[in-house]
């Protein structure tokens, strides 16, 4: 069985590099691609969130780095409530922190870290709270129930979208600095017949 709530077990190396888009939501697409369509702080997926609960976070704020508004190397993708409360904060890199190492959630919902770091991300961004445990828990049990019950909702839980983005046909106005990516795009691996059915 899948489970709900596992951090990379690496440090996050970005596939894609579009480059040159003046509004920083041209790069929606990639950035849902680029973190598998989920949160990079709390792993929330878009499976089980609302329509436009996701939006563009900008790890270096640009309030504090207008340069950096449309650099695709410091846009993360992330759920409103995260992206939220993050803000303007100046926070470790979550790529390079939230690793399966070193970030932990357990059957009770709650999460570890074993560094400082991330013990920080987690700490500001309320990721170990009531509200975070209580629906990390809600969640592992609907999926462990649907596994058990209904494969087919369990893949549709643990699966991915239905949407995805045909990475091939955009062209960044400055190109892209990392082309191979785009083969290694959830589209082109399911149209090849690569793409597992959940992650």
């Amino acid at each position: 069985m899948t489970v709900p709530f596992v951090y990379p077990s690496t440090p996050h190396q970005r596939r894609h590099g579009p480059h040159g888009y003046v509004d920083h939501a041209s790069y929606r697409p990639w950035l849902r691609d680029e973190f598998s369509f989920r949160c990079v702080y709390c792993l929330l997926r878009e499976q089980w969130a609302r329509h436009g609960s996701f939006g563009i976070d900008h790890f270096l704020a640009v309030a504090l780095h207008p340069d950096k508004a449309s650099d695709y190397d410091n846009l993360l993708y992330a759920c409103g409530t995260c992206n939220a409360v993050k803000g303007h904060r100046i926070l470790p890199d979550p790529l390079q922190v939230l690793t399966n190492g070193s970030v932990q959630v357990l059957p009770d919902g709650s999460i570890n870290a074993t560094n400082k770091d991330a013990a920080q991300l987690i700490e500001v961004l309320g990721l170990d709270s009531d509200p975070s445990r209580e629906f990390r828990m809600l969640w592992i049990g609907i999926v462990a129930l649907a596994a058990k019950h209904d494969p087919n909702l369990h893949k549709m839980l643990m699966g991915f979208p239905s949407d995805l983005p045909n990475l091939a046909r955009l062209r960044p106005p400055g190109g892209n600095m990392r082309p191979k990516g785009v083969a290694e795009s959830c589209y082109l691996r399911k149209q090849m017949g690569n793409l597992p059915q959940t992650y």
